[in-house]
């Protein structure tokens, strides 16, 4: 399959333009010929006039398209466009002229085929020149377009059209009709030309070039206009051209709208320095405002807020003077500019002689000031304006804006001034925000990290045989515990169990409770007596123990076949045991220390160990202090005697039923939404056999 080259849309335009120009000189120089020799009816004028049509219509496309397609150029470069224009347009009339005057009275110079064709040079040049910079309008016209605006636009563009096609209808020139369709144009133009948002926009600098340019525009405009009019007052046989209502138009819409521009652009710019520079400050504004990005720091920001202040007044010099973090360290002057440190000192013992300033210099920490503004008699400077940064109510430093006149600092600069401060403390704020949201972030995916470590240390399956059921319940207080409760099977009728509160909250409490796991699977591997897995335990973990930390624990053993359990206690909670005999229940009182507290070989002596004979029916419960030290709203504690009565009642259950029914009514105790103040934990075992 043979691939066909693409063509540009643009030089098919071009291509179409030149042909009819071609084509439109031909046929006008065929019509001349037969003048000259008085050959009638040779070409038709409609012809001509469908050809000039045609010629105006492709360079109104080509130029429309290629205009769009840089639409996001500068306003300089589409003023600069139609003044280059012009400038070709005028310097080919101008090459014309001197060729002519080159001929002087030669026949050359007056042979008329030649001047119809110089004739038709100089209209495809004019045409050029109009209808490119018609369109250059347009796109400023249609800058910050509005509905009502590009309605306006549409509605030219389509009379323009209809001005096109009015030789054929009239070939009669400056007739009514002519002249009405002229006035017309000429009104609707005017309008067109008052939409100059643009001008504004424009730089000092860039107003100036705009101001030559648009003089370049109606200087080409008029001349090539008048140079026109002079072709149809020298030439009998002549084919005119430039009698035309869509040509005339555009004159007249060209030459509007560059005197209209030029004389707004002559008016602005006084005002063009006022604008610039409240350019510049929304701008400065505007990157104080943004957060401070990655890869910034605070001392950037403040570097900007120094440029923003300084630019904003028309500062001669400053500085910026850091506050010390600690009483002992000294000020540190982070930004210091057109100004050298001995000048800087010379200011500084001025300002320490003079209100309001000096009392502000020595009494920082008790006077509260946005700023400070005054006259020094120094020799270079004359008027200083002092500023405070603060960031999350803590003053970081003071800006020192010195001028070299008398009351240079105005109500609005120092307004402007304050907003730059005030937005830069906002953006160091929103920076320290960030940085402890992101430490935040951190610490919670550790202590994610740390909970589910704290999940797998408590036990996924309570080991039991058939003679009881055993079931658990654990809920920290913070993301991470320290209560801690296990099961160890030594065979199929022996068990240990253990419980166990270390002191304090949190993470120091989890890896405290990691390190009593850790020896508890040591030691009852040993099959120890609780009083010796105590006194072993505390000899452990008083070697890794801070000293004010200690733990809580009760350690039993339980025989299913001979129905026995022995026991002891290091400081923990009492036992709650249930006699399906005697029918009520009682808390297991054996004295106990807890691990950790007596950190000698003597501490077996403070530990006492429980010996109980249980039956089928009975029901022990275990449980670290935060089940009952939980508080309600009036402050009471839920109680020993609350938790008693409430095994009393739903004794019949099993273990797992008694356990939800115990952690239920803690919840709504204290209530469903209240934070716990401990961790809650609960072990129950309901015996069968």
């Amino acid at each position: 399959m043979v691939k066909l080259p693409q063509i540009q849309r643009g030089k098919i335009y071009i291509l179409l333009a030149v042909l009819s120009w071609m084509g439109l000189l031909l046929v006008n120089l065929i019509r001349v010929f037969g003048e000259i020799n008085q050959m009638e009816g040779v070409i038709s004028k409609e012809i001509t006039w469908v050809l000039e049509i045609l010629f105006f219509i492709w360079l109104y496309i080509y130029f429309n398209d290629s205009i769009k397609k840089n639409e996001n150029r500068s306003f300089i470069d589409f003023i600069w466009r139609p003044a280059s224009t012009g400038l070709i347009a005028t310097g080919t009339s101008f090459l014309i002229n001197f060729f002519y005057y080159l001929l002087g009275d030669s026949r050359l110079s007056e042979d008329l085929l030649l001047m119809n064709f110089f004739y038709h040079v100089n209209f495809a040049v004019v045409s050029i020149f109009l209808i490119s910079t018609t369109l250059s309008w347009k796109h400023l016209i249609l800058y910050q377009k509005s509905k009502a605006i590009v309605q306006q636009w549409q509605a030219y563009e389509v009379i323009l059209l209809i001005s096109m096609f009015f030789v054929l209808i009239s070939q009669a020139s400056f007739n009514y009709g002519f002249m009405f369709g002229l006035i017309f144009l000429i009104i609707y133009g005017a309008i067109l030309s008052i939409n100059l948002k643009w001008i504004p926009y424009l730089t000092f600098r860039e107003k100036w070039k705009s101001i030559l340019f648009m003089v370049i525009i109606i200087a080409c405009t008029v001349y090539l206009f008048f140079r026109l009019v002079s072709y149809t007052q020298q030439n009998i046989h002549f084919v005119n051209l430039s009698e035309n209502l869509f040509l005339l138009g555009l004159f007249v819409f060209v030459l509007l709208y560059a005197v209209f521009s030029l004389l707004v652009t002559l008016f602005n710019l006084p005002t063009s320095s006022v604008f610039e520079q409240k350019l510049t400050e929304a701008i400065s504004f505007q990157k104080l405002s943004q957060s401070i990005k990655p890869g910034e720091n605070e001392e950037q920001v403040l570097d900007i807020l120094m440029d923003s202040c300084m630019s904003a007044a028309y500062v001669d010099a400053g500085w910026l003077e850091l506050h010390p973090s600690e009483p002992e360290e000294t000020s540190k002057i982070q930004l210091q500019k057109f100004i050298s440190n001995g000048e800087r000192q010379e200011v500084l013992e001025l300002l320490r002689k003079v209100e309001p300033f000096s009392s502000y210099l020595t009494k920082r920490s008790e006077i509260k000031k946005e700023y400070l503004y005054g006259q020094i008699p120094h020799e270079t400077y004359k008027s200083v304006l002092v500023l405070s940064v603060s960031a999350n109510k803590k003053t970081l430093g003071d800006i020192f804006l010195l001028k070299e006149v008398k009351d240079g600092f105005n109500k609005e600069m120092i307004n402007i001034i304050s907003t730059f401060v005030g937005q830069t403390s906002i953006s160091i704020e929103n920076h320290r925000l960030l940085n402890e949201a992101i430490k935040n972030e951190r610490y919670r995916e550790e202590l994610e990290i740390a909970q589910r470590v704290q999940r797998s240390l408590l036990p996924s399956e309570l080991h039991h045989n058939n003679s009881f059921e055993i079931d658990g319940f654990s809920a920290a207080a913070d993301e991470v515990g320290g209560d801690y409760y296990e099961t160890f099977r030594f065979d199929n009728e022996n068990f240990a169990l253990i419980i166990g509160d270390v002191s304090g909250k949190g993470t120091s409490a989890a890896f405290n409770m990691s390190q009593m796991k850790g020896v508890f699977h040591s030691l009852v591997q040993l099959n120890l007596s609780p009083i010796n897995f105590l006194s072993k335990a505390n000899s452990a973990l008083s070697r890794c123990l801070e000293k004010n930390n200690f733990i809580t624990t009760t350690y039993y053993t339980i025989n299913t076949s001979l129905k026995e359990i022995y026991f002891a206690r290091a400081g923990h909670c009492p036992t709650l045991f249930y006699s399906l005999e005697q029918g009520c229940s009682r808390f297991l009182n054996i004295k106990g220390m807890g691990l950790g507290i007596v950190r000698n070989e003597g501490y077996e002596n403070y530990l006492e160990e429980g010996y109980l004979k249980y039956r089928p029916g009975d029901v022990m419960v275990m449980y670290t202090d935060g089940i009952v030290e939980a508080k309600n709203q009036e402050n009471q504690e839920f109680g020993y005697d609350k938790l008693r009565l409430l095994l009393d009642h739903y004794k019949t259950l099993p273990a797992k039923e008694i356990k939800s029914k115990i952690v239920n009514e803690v919840y709504d105790f204290v209530g469903r939404e209240a934070l716990p103040d401990d961790d809650y934990s609960i072990l129950v075992i309901k015996f069968n056999a």
